[in-house]
């Protein structure tokens, strides 16, 4: 009897293992960008960008929450309503949320216990899909967001810079 190689070996988190320190790689630069950024221009539209660097800071963290959140709870609500200005007004807060959406998250990576269940088809609110399609789209969209609020800092720091006329 000749023995087939197997591609994925029960019991692997390769893949899994991948997947978690790209999301906790994303928590690290969101809370840097959030931290070089100050509680006055947080929220302050640059130029050339119509949305702030807060803004885009919670808008990445809103696409793990509602995905993670859907996952683990089955509650997949857009968190837009607690994610608000109104309610993360400083830096501090900011990070405060993004700290839970990373908890939530971590909880959610600790239940996969294998590479296998990446193929599992979740039901999201719209379709079914494998695991892996939804991780991987949600990482693209946060990370977007996250390439945004980037951006916005960055023109913001060209507006304080030194010599700049008006």
């Amino acid at each position: 009897m000749e023995e087939k190689p197997d591609a994925q070996i029960s019991g692997e988190r390769i893949i899994i293992e991948s997947l978690d320190r790209e999301f906790a790689l994303l928590h690290a630069r969101s809370c840097r960008i959030d931290e070089q950024t100050s509680d006055e221009t947080i929220y302050l539209n640059p130029v050339n960008s119509q949305i702030s660097v807060g803004e885009n800071i919670l808008r990445s963290a809103a696409e793990i929450e509602q995905t993670f959140g859907g996952i683990t709870a089955n509650l997949w609500d857009d968190p837009f309503e607690w994610t608000l200005p109104e309610h993360l007004s400083t830096t501090a807060k900011i990070i405060e949320h993004l700290n839970e959406v990373e908890t939530l998250r971590q909880r959610a990576f600790a239940s996969f216990t294998d590479d296998s269940c990446l193929s599992k088809q979740v039901a999201t609110p719209s379709d079914t899909r494998p695991l892996i399609d939804l991780l991987l789209s949600t990482l693209l969209r946060a990370t977007e967001h996250q390439a945004r609020a980037l951006v916005a800092l960055k023109s913001l720091s060209r507006i304080d810079a030194p010599g700049f006329i008006i």
